[in-house]
């Protein structure tokens, strides 16, 4: 059985794939992108890892994402793309997908987060948190959808 210290990791300086921290058991690989400062900046001003933000706003700041951006592929791509109502099926499909994901964010904080726990804060990723977050997510999703289909409405081209 190969054990943590038995390992030779390659010393190469050149080497663009090794593993995290010269540590094979991690499962991660550093590479130039994973690594960079760029990556890290831009993963911290997501939504989902931004600092200060409650879990009811990341809910409704990546629910709105998801509600006005899925509603384009629904009215341009959908079976009835080229009728009167296409935005309008688009709109209610978009609405049916925004409760679909919300359903399985729902069920993946039930089978994640225990009900016992009791954190000393409202974190993102405890059970009162997560539910928060899927909370905002269905809130920002229908709002983002509405906008998405009242600008397509009303500002037709």
């Amino acid at each position: 059985m190969i054990e943590k210290n038995d390992f030779q990791g390659s010393t190469n300086k050149y080497d663009v794939v090794a593993p995290f921290q010269n540590d094979p058991f991690v499962g991660h690989l550093s590479t130039p992108i994973t690594t960079s400062n760029i990556t890290k900046s831009y993963l911290s001003l997501l939504p989902a890892y931004k600092v200060g933000l409650s879990p009811l706003l990341r809910g409704i700041n990546i629910g709105c994402v998801h509600g006005y951006f899925l509603l384009g592929p629904f009215v341009k791509l959908g079976p009835l793309r080229d009728s009167e109502v296409a935005n309008f099926i688009g709109f209610v499909s978009t609405i049916s997908l925004i409760i679909i994901l919300t359903t399985a964010l729902l069920i993946y904080g039930y089978v994640r987060f225990s009900e016992n726990e009791t954190p000393k804060k409202v974190d993102f990723l405890s059970s009162k948190g997560w539910y928060q977050f899927t909370s905002g997510f269905i809130v920002g999703g229908f709002g983002g959808a509405s906008v998405g289909y009242v600008l397509l409405r009303f500002f037709h081209l």
